[in-house]
This record gives structure tokens, sequence and C-alpha cells, in this order.
């Protein structure tokens, strides 16, 4: 005996979860539920199956293939236009004309006795049995009343609750004689409870109702369908489940991975690979699919997970569905009711009411408050560059994918036979996605010279040595799952706006460049590297007085790339050194601050300990310094940043100083004490550079570690202000801890403001209205100055929805009040 399944409606109800994807793939407890039908009749030996197939057709056939691998044999009956019920059965007629046959929908959900049913047909010896059951809301269903012996006397389709005479309900799960076929009309949209049926009773024909015992749930509504996970979950249909029980309800299929930590609270599902970490709590009813990554501290209560989805820190999820191939972003919040379509990017801190619907491919922006369904446009804006290049979280949103396709588009804005520059850290994922991107540029007619893990300083000077440009790929600063993409015009420095803009442009058309077999570029390996590096920063570098110095200084490498560098540069320096934490380590390619803080705390013990005249300790790249003076203390980055100004302000007595408009305006008197004058720029990386150019400027950085010594490069560089220091040291005479003595004291704090991209415009309009006759200074965003010298700036920020400010006063409490006025207007407008 032959079962058909009828796998082709749209499923338009259940939208946007089945605009890409047919309804009987729908996962539950992360199977299709089509599988948990096919699964149904295998069990009651109807292996051989007839597929009905029309919306979405190839990717049913390409899920369940000839069922092989459920041990059952499929053949499929395509429909070329909708047929109903009937039409389709109809459509099968070929494989099923020669015995009895059962009918049963792929995308409801059951655990019927099927072998009683078919008993019950062939006693009867009826032409139709109608399996029926008992609801207690039988509005969506057809309605059927039978007699004693089980005859079916009436049906009625969908009733009004003014029409309802019964509780028992058609489940769509007919047994059948191929006689019934010559009701049917072919390549005709017929329905079996509408026209065939009815016409069957009026000939006096046996149909037969059967009420079976058991589940069934028809999953036509999302609230259906989160019932049938639930039900599922509770045991209330007998289907089976992958996987092991590791405590009463609570489900891990193979390979999962849940931190000890997590909560889990039962009656729960979690897929096969998913990865669960510390500070999760996971709550009755949720269903966690393959593939998944819940970050540490999110909260899921009743949620519906498909296949490869991220969820992010402190995210919130109650009573939703999310759709495969989603990412959810840190402290994103996702209501009861709302569902989230396949492939979609639901940004931090962002709103999802109850019941909104997310239709696929959409962005919802960082912030954002969405209290109605999101169909044809995204509410966000794509941002390809950030503040570090193109950045995001490994395998989320920078997949190799991507990489290959954001690569080919660097190529096509070059010539062909242009040569580029890679490099990387130390991380593994830096290393696996540089390939992708040496890859992408060989096939694009660009040939590459690998410089493989060296610091990012190297990779800047040596892109500048006759390439075209360069690519370094490296861990987000304190963020360890997270890759910057970083991209370098000729001269090594970070690409302009300008080429940023048609990087973007080239990459959003998808216009990539391919090569003829002819064409592929080379790859090379350049020698020497940190040798060629070493020789020409001590060339360019002063470092006269610094082997009669004496000095005696300690270097922590921080396990980083600064770390390759080091040993030739000091060998070379002639200076007494202790170098600390010199070696690799993969495992941590970037340090957090907390991290980071308690490294400067021990490098301060040891300098005091050891009596050097300063520490100094490299980021894991080799581009930023942090300095601890004679006596172990840590000097903040941004006094550092006044520490170096002094000094060699006081050694040249002219020029020019670089600064972002956001530094302490300290920094003006403590240049124009030594004769200098400081070239405010924008808060962009290349701004800086640009000025770093200039033969007149002498010294730049930003407050934050980065140093630019202009007479070696143009760009933030560990290395070069860690030789340019122990010069000036050197020739001073001075300690750190006198020099930070007599500069005097800054007071400048900082706030970022969450503000939908739709009203950044408004919020610097009302910024420069409140400002009245007050002067502006419009360099970078708008910074307002008071009479009285203090200062508040407001930067929208070009890649996230947030906006910047800052205040400098005389005192903490007077740039605090500055920041809490202003803020007060960046908030109002964003209202």
């Amino acid at each position: 005996m032959k079962a058909v399944v009828m796998a082709g409606g749209e499923g338009t109800r259940l939208r946007p979860m089945t605009s890409s994807m047919p309804k009987p793939l729908l996962p539950v407890a992360n199977r299709p539920i089509m599988e948990h039908v096919l699964r149904l009749l295998k069990k009651h030996g109807l292996n051989e199956t007839v597929v009905t197939v029309q919306f979405l057709a190839s990717l049913v056939k390409n899920y369940f293939g000839d069922g092989e691998e459920l041990g059952m044999e499929l053949t499929y009956a395509n429909e070329e236009k909708p047929l109903g019920t009937a039409g389709s059965v109809k459509n099968a007629e070929e494989a099923l004309k020669d015995d009895t046959f059962l009918v049963i929908s792929g995308d409801a959900l059951t655990d019927f006795d099927l072998t009683e049913l078919i008993s019950f047909h062939k006693e009867k010896g009826a032409l139709v049995t109608v399996c029926l059951t008992r609801v207690p809301n039988p509005l969506e269903f057809g309605i059927t009343i039978v007699d004693e012996e089980g005859k079916v006397e009436r049906f009625l389709e969908k009733p009004t609750w003014g029409q309802v005479f019964s509780d028992t309900v058609n489940t769509g799960i007919y047994v059948m004689e191929p006689e019934v076929f010559d009701y049917v009309e072919a390549d005709t949209s017929v329905d079996w409870s509408g026209d065939v049926f009815p016409q069957l009773m009026k000939e006096g024909r046996l149909v037969y109702g059967y009420i079976a015992e058991g589940y069934w749930e028809d999953v036509g509504t999302h609230e259906s369908y989160l019932k049938a996970q639930a039900d599922v979950l509770e045991g209330k249909v007998d289907v089976e489940l992958d996987g092991f029980e590791i405590s009463p309800g609570v489900w891990v299929a193979e390979g999962a991975e849940v931190h000890p930590d997590a909560v889990l609270r039962g009656p729960l599902y979690i897929g096969d690979y998913a990865k669960v970490e510390a500070g999760v709590e996971i709550r009755e009813h949720t269903v966690v699919g393959s593939n998944v990554v819940v970050k540490s501290g999110a909260f899921l209560h009743r949620a519906v997970l498909h296949d490869n989805v991220y969820i992010g820190q402190h995210s919130n999820l109650r009573g939703c569905v999310v759709g495969k191939n989603t990412d959810i972003m840190r402290a994103a919040r996702i209501e009861d009711g709302a569902v989230i379509g396949d492939e979609c990017l639901v940004g931090e801190e962002s709103i999802i009411q109850g019941n909104v619907r997310v239709y696929p491919f959409k962005t919802i922006e960082a912030g954002a408050f969405v209290n109605t369904s999101v169909i044809w446009e995204s509410r966000g804006q794509a941002h390809l560059f950030g503040a570090r290049g193109v950045s995001g979280i490994l395998n989320v949103e920078i997949t190799p994918e991507l990489v290959v396709r954001l690569a080919g588009a660097y190529a096509t804005t070059l010539k062909k036979g242009s040569t580029v520059t890679t490099a990387r850290d130390h991380s593994r994922g830096a290393r696996a996605l540089k390939r992708a991107v040496i890859s992408a540029l060989q096939t694009s007619a660009i040939d590459v010279r690998d410089l493989e893990n060296v610091p990012l300083p190297v990779a800047r000077q040596q892109t500048a040595r006759g390439s075209a440009g360069g690519i370094m790929i490296r861990t987000t600063p304190g963020v360890p799952d997270s890759v910057d993409i970083m991209f370098f015009d000729g001269q090594g420095a970070d690409l302009s706006q300008a080429s940023q803009r048609k990087l973007d442009r080239v990459f959003a058309r998808q216009e990539y460049r391919r090569a003829f077999p002819g064409e592929i570029g080379d790859l090379h390996f350049p020698a020497s590297v940190f040798d060629s590096y070493t020789g020409s920063l001590l060339r360019n570098v002063d470092t006269t007085g610094i082997a009669e110095s004496g000095l005696k200084v300690v270097v922590d490498a921080s396990n980083g790339s600064a770390g390759l560098v080091l040993p030739s540069l000091l060998g070379k320096l002639g200076v007494d050194s202790l170098t600390i934490n010199p070696g690799l380590d993969e495992s941590r390619p970037t340090e957090s601050a907390d991290t980071r803080r308690s490294g400067m705390m021990r490098l301060g013990e040891i300098v005091a300990s050891a009596g050097a005249a300063f520490g100094v300790r490299f980021d894991p790249v080799g581009e930023r310094l942090s300095l601890v003076d004679e006596k172990g203390r840590i000097i903040e980055d941004d006094r550092a940043l006044l520490v170096m100004l002094d000094l060699v302000a006081s050694e040249r007595r002219s020029g020019r100083v670089a600064l972002p408009v956001t530094t302490t305006r300290i920094a003006e008197q403590v240049a124009a004490y030594h004769g200098t004058q400081v070239e405010w720029t924008t808060t962009s990386p290349d701004d800086l550079t640009r000025v770093g150019r200039d033969e007149s400027t002498i010294f730049g950085g930003d407050g934050r570690g980065g140093f630019i010594i202009p007479e070696f490069s143009s760009v933030f560089d560990g290395s070069a202000a860690f030789v340019r220091l122990i010069g000036l040291v050197a020739r001073t005479q001075l300690t750190l801890s006198q020099i930070d003595a007599r500069i005097p004291r800054a007071h400048v704090l900082k706030r970022d403001l969450a503000t939908p991209w739709a009203v950044k415009g408004l919020v610097m309009r009302r910024v420069v209205e409140e400002a009245g006759e007050r002067f502006v200074d419009t360099t970078d965003g708008v910074r307002v100055v008071e009479t009285d010298g203090r200062w508040v700036m407001v930067l929208p920020d070009p890649a996230e929805a947030v906006t910047h400010l800052w205040a400098e006063g005389p005192d903490d409490a007077s740039a605090q009040a500055l920041l809490d006025e202003w803020s007060a207007v960046v908030d109002g407008a964003g209202r």
C-alpha cells in the first residue's frame, strides 16, 4: 500500500517563515514537519510514498531526495499550478491507481495510529475513510458529522460559531480506493471535502469517518507552530527526538557544547553542534537549532531558533521565532509573537515588539524600536567601513564568503597586474581568512606579496615599498571573537574616505573583475622583512645619546607580533633591556581592558624593582604603546600623549603637531610653550596620516596609544614611538614622572548615546541651533566652545547608530555638567 504526502501548500499565514521555505520544511524540534510525517508513515509500513509538490518544490526534493536516508521510496508529482487537495492527488494518479492508498498532509503534526485507520477502512468496505479528531475550537477546520456506524452524514468547511454543530473535524488524512479518481477532473482545482465528498454522499457511495485517538496539530499559524514545539517537548506527541535527555526534559543533540554555568530549565531542546556559553539562561519550550551560537548573558524563553542563528550577549528573546542564518546582535530584545525571517540582521540594543514580522534578508539598525512589520525595506543602514576598516564577528558577520567578495571588490578597484601586500596577526581566524583574501586577489589578476604574521606597522611599511595597496587581517582590539579587515593605500595608510566609497560601490554592485587563466596573479613571500624594517627605522629616527646613557628599559611584548621585531631592534639599539611576554600566544590574539590593565600593573612592578628608566607595553599587533614611569606608575594613554608631545616639542622648538579635535586643549599650551603649534584634525586616522605626511609636522597622536613619528612613518607605529622615546629621554636627562608633573591636569569626559540613523541629521541640526552665538568648530562633527573656554563636541558615529560626546572643563564636575546639558539636547532631538 502506498501513501500520498501533500506538500504543495504556500503556508501564507505562516509568513515570513514560509517566504523562503515551504511549509512542510518548517522545523519542529529541529526536524521538518514533513520528516515527522514520513517517519510516522514508515512506522506503519507505508514505505512507498508519492509527494505532491508545487510551492518551492525544488527545496522539498533537494531535502528528502529519493527517501533513501529515511529507508523509504519517495517519488514526486509536481503541480504547475495549484490544483486543490483532490486535484493534487489526481495529479499522482498514475502511481496510485492499482491499490488502496492513504493521503496525509505534509504540514500537520500527528502520531495517529494509521494501521488502525487502514483496518477500519477495510472492515467497512469504504470507498473513502476520513480520519477525524476532536478539537476545542473547530472554526479553522472542516466539521464532520458521522452516524453510529461511522458513516459521514454532513461536512461543513470552516464554519462560524453560529454554524458549529460538532467538535469533530476533518484532519485531512484519508484512506481511499482508486475508484475515487473517477470523481476528480484532471488539471482542475478540486477539493476533497468541498467538491468530491459531497458528490460521493449524494450518490450513496460509502464515505466513513474514523475518529482517531492521539495527537494532531494543523500547523497553520504562528501560534500553532509554537504550540507544536511545546507539545513535542512536553511529550504530548509521540515523535523521535535526536540526542540525549541529560536531565528531565532537557534534550541536547550530538556535538552540542553547553557550558556548565548555563542555566537550562526544561523542557527544551538544543540542536547538534550548537554552542551555549556561560551565563546563558534557556527556559521552557525553547528550541535551539543546529550550529546556533548563544553568547553569554542571553535569555531565551519559548523561543524557536532555526539553524545557524547567532544570539549576541545579553539578548532577550521571548515567545518568538528566528529564521535560519539570522544574527541577533548584543542586547537586542524580541518580544512575544514576533517572527524574524531568514538571513536577517537585528542590530545591537534594538527592540522588536510583539507580533512584528520581519521578512527575510532585512537589516534592523542598532538601537531601533520596531513596532510595525518590516516587509519591503530594511530598517537600517548598511555600512561597509567602520573606524577599523571592515569589522565584525568571525563567521557571523565576517565569513569566508564575504571576505572573498570584499577582496574581489578591492582588486577590481586596482589595475590588472598590480601588487597587493597581505598580512595578518597571530590568530587562527585571521590566518584562515587571509588565505581566502589571497585566492580572491590572484583570481582577479593581482600579484600578492604575503608577509604572513607581522606587526601592523611592518605591514604598512612593506606595503609602501612598491605595492598598489595592502590588506591586513587582525583580531578586533578587546573583542576576541571579532576581526578587522584593514585596507591600505599605496603608502601603507588607511584608505581615504573617497577610496572607501569607491570600494563600497563596487562591493554593493557585485561587479567583480575575474582574470583569464593566463592572468592569474603570482604569490611571493618576501625575505628579511624584519631586518629591513628595523634597519630603516634606526636610520631615520634619532638615536644619538642612547648607547652612552646607560638607560635600562622594560619592554612588554604582550605575547603579540611586536615580539617578532624586538630582538633585532633592541640588539641594534645597544640599550639595557628586559623583555617580558615575548612569545606568540595563538589563544590570545587580543586582550580585554582588564587584562591589559593588570598587565600594565605587573609591568610597573617590574620597572620599579629593576630600577628601569621606564617601561613600555605594546598592543598585540605592535601599533600602539602604553607607558609606565620610573616609579612604576601607569601613565594613562591620554596623558602619555602630552608627555610625548612635551618631549618632542622641547627638542624640536618649531613645526606642527597633528592631534584630533577630541584632544584636551592643554596640548595647545604645551605645544605653544615650546614654540610649536597644533594642527587639529578629524578623528579619522587617515586625516592624522594626511597631516603627518607634511614636512613641517614633527609629531602626531590620538590619545589612545597611537603615535606618529613623521621622520619614519606617517602612520601609528609602536616600535618607532619606542625608539623615539628612548632617544628623547636619553638626551633630556629628565624622568617621565618629572615631565608628567610639569604638565597641567586635563579634565575631558566622554559619553556615547544611542541614536537611530533616521534622526542623526536632525540631532546635528539641533546641536547647531542650540549653540546660538557661541563659537562653533566643524572640523569634525560640531564642537561648541563656551565663553569661559569650556567645550563640548558632538560627533555622529559613521558606522553605528551612536552619537559620541566629549566635554572639557577646568575640573571634572564642570565637564560633567556640560556633558549632561548637551546629552539632553542630543536625547531630545533623537526622540
